[in-house]
């Protein structure tokens, strides 16, 4: 009786140690805290973390590193989240190859990322392999469709802007399927590389000197968390804009892309199964399944564009 005691009694007081733990997150973010969308995917993250139990100040600590747009910090922040033994790190973009560079022992929660497999961050989405997972928003083809789209609205579109980052193997891999669809659809895209924030203004000068018909953002962290000073850059050059699901809100005109707040609430998913025993290994990564499309009737009308009814039907929401 007494040894059936003692061996329930060891669960019994893991269970109890496991329970009163305080778990250590670090969040790697390439761009800064203040950035345009940051604010509400790490909202999204915390509550999905909260509806699975983990609350800041209770049982859970987030540490915070940013790169504020600075892409060769990364390794070194990763590096920093790594000495401060965190129980999991949760990244985007550029910074779950950061990551993954200095650590192959923690487990890695990519909250977004382009493709995964062909960047070499995992061996395959059904079995990622060593300790990174996550979810994918599919990058290259989303791009791609962002093509289709802006040419359905406006036939007559020959000349497009693509703005990108040139250190980014995600982007290249974008452009790569953007130049097959620009091919079939006889569009012309004209590359501007954009490194850090001080880069877009340059970019649209040279748009002004070429001509070009619209323009084109990707889907990298530099580029998105700048997306108002996009939107604004191109409506002053009457230019129609395509980005991500977010650009339309910043005043973008078109947008097309996977809800990114709802993948970073999602990632809370992975944390959870990975606190609780499970190897990143073995959790498949998640590929985005809803995709959205948002027109701004308000940026329409402003630069006295009118949409064709197929397109304005196709659109999940449009802002007014």
């Amino acid at each position: 009786m007494a040894l059936a005691a003692v061996a329930l009694g060891a669960p019994l007081a893991a269970f109890a140690q496991q329970k009163g733990k305080v778990w250590r997150i670090g969040f790697l973010g390439a761009n800064s805290a203040s950035g345009f969308g940051i604010a509400g995917r790490v909202d999204a993250l915390r509550a999905g973390l909260r509806e699975l139990g983990y609350v800041e100040g209770r049982n859970l600590v987030i540490e915070f590193r940013w790169a504020d747009d600075k892409y060769e910090r990364l390794p070194e922040l990763a590096a920093e989240l790594v000495r401060l033994k965190v129980d999991v790190i949760v990244t985007h973009g550029q910074g779950s190859g950061a990551a993954k560079s200095v650590t192959t022992t923690i487990p890695i929660v990519m909250a977004l990322s382009g493709d995964p497999v062909a960047t070499g961050l995992v061996a395959s989405l059904a079995r990622p392999g060593g300790n990174v997972t996550g979810m994918t928003g599919i990058n290259p083809e989303v791009a791609a469709k962002r093509l289709e789209l802006l040419k359905d609205a406006f036939p007559r579109t020959r000349q497009v802007a693509v703005l990108f980052h040139p250190d980014s193997p995600g982007t290249i891999l974008s452009l790569r399927a953007m130049e097959a669809t620009a091919h079939s659809l006889k569009l012309e895209l004209q590359q501007y590389g954009v490194r850090g924030p001080g880069d877009i203004d340059s970019a649209f000068a040279a748009m002004a000197k070429r001509r070009v018909d619209a323009v084109v953002s990707t889907d990298e962290p530099v580029l998105t968390v700048n997306a108002q000073v996009i939107a604004n850059l191109a409506a002053k050059m009457r230019l129609p804009s395509v980005g991500i699901t977010e650009f339309a809100e910043a005043g973008g005109l078109i947008a097309y892309g996977a809800n990114r707040r709802e993948m970073f609430r999602r990632a809370a998913y992975f944390v959870d199964r990975i606190l609780k025993g499970a190897k990143p290994a073995d959790l498949p990564v998640e590929q985005a399944t809803r995709f959205e499309t948002i027109l701004n009737l308000k940026t329409a009308k402003a630069l006295g564009i009118q949409f064709p009814q197929a397109v304005l039907a196709r659109a999940d929401r449009v802002i007014e």
